[in-house]
């Protein structure tokens, strides 16, 4: 069972839909703040089209078309292999499952303060960096680790 935490309208659980929402949409601004998008890499299909693109230059040309399609294959696949998406957007498809293991990691960092909505947890951990870096750790440590996600930061 989760424990306790005190919130802006006293006691609550951890796990409470209301809490997890005002947690999400904090990761969200912070994302967005930060111009975070992540890209999960697709190793296997960029090595797919590497190595049909050899057997088919191969097939064709020879000795130098396994060379051609080789690079070529490998060309294309580096290009479609990661496709980099808002971290808002990733956050919001993630499964119910992986949205609440972020949630408490997240709320780890949150839980001792006291809130009453999204817009006053996101205005505090906005004027606290250090609380905001260590957020910012979590969720990529999270999207890195849980998601195999590539990220990176800059509008």
């Amino acid at each position: 069972m989760a424990s306790p935490i005190r919130t802006g309208t006293g006691f609550g659980d951890a796990g409470m839909p209301v809490r997890a929402d005002d947690v999400m949409a904090l990761l969200s601004h912070v994302a967005t703040v930060k111009g975070m998008k992540a890209a999960v890499a697709n190793s296997g299909r960029g090595a797919m089209l590497t190595g049909a693109s050899a057997f088919v230059g191969g097939m064709l040309g020879g000795p130098p078309g396994i060379a051609v399609g080789g690079a070529l294959g490998g060309l294309l696949g580096w290009m479609t292999s990661e496709d980099f998406k808002p971290v808002p957007q990733v956050l919001m498809e993630l499964p119910a499952a992986e949205k609440q293991k972020l949630c408490a990691e997240a709320m780890a960092v949150v839980q001792n303060f006291d809130w009453k909505d999204a817009a006053e947890l996101i205005k505090f951990v906005m004027s606290n960096s250090f609380i905001r870096d260590k957020l910012l750790g979590v969720l990529t440590t999270f999207l890195s680790n849980e998601l195999n996600a590539q990220v990176k930061y800059g509008k």
